[in-house]
């Protein structure tokens, strides 16, 4: 086999192992959020397993903390704009903060 195929074969069998594109982290406290295949997830710093808290069809990115540390704020696509959205970090349904004429404008 050539080098170039071996090395394809290798990074496609250590991809299936492991999870690759967590975008977009930050922390507050002794908790990470991040965007990972378009949704929100949660971990805590020390490790451990994510938790999604968002699964819209849309694409969320961009989360930050609010000061106290009990909402999320966050962009995302879910009517074909970018619009900016605060959610609690306990879960629940994201609410809309801005609405913006910029349809198409900012196409993932």
């Amino acid at each position: 086999m050539s080098l170039i195929l071996v090395s394809f074969i290798s990074v496609y069998a250590f991809s299936i192992k492991e999870t690759r594109l967590l975008r977009f982290p930050t922390v507050s406290n002794d908790t990470v959020i991040f965007t990972y295949a378009g949704d929100l997830y949660l971990v805590p710093c020390k490790g451990g397993v994510a938790t999604r808290i968002t699964s819209h069809e849309g694409y969320e990115m961009f989360p930050h903390f609010s000061p106290d540390g009990k909402q999320i704020a966050f962009t995302a696509q879910y009517d074909g704009n970018t619009e900016v959205y605060v959610m609690p970090l306990s879960g629940g349904s994201p609410t809309r903060l801005t609405y913006t004429a910029t349809l198409k404008r900012d196409d993932i």
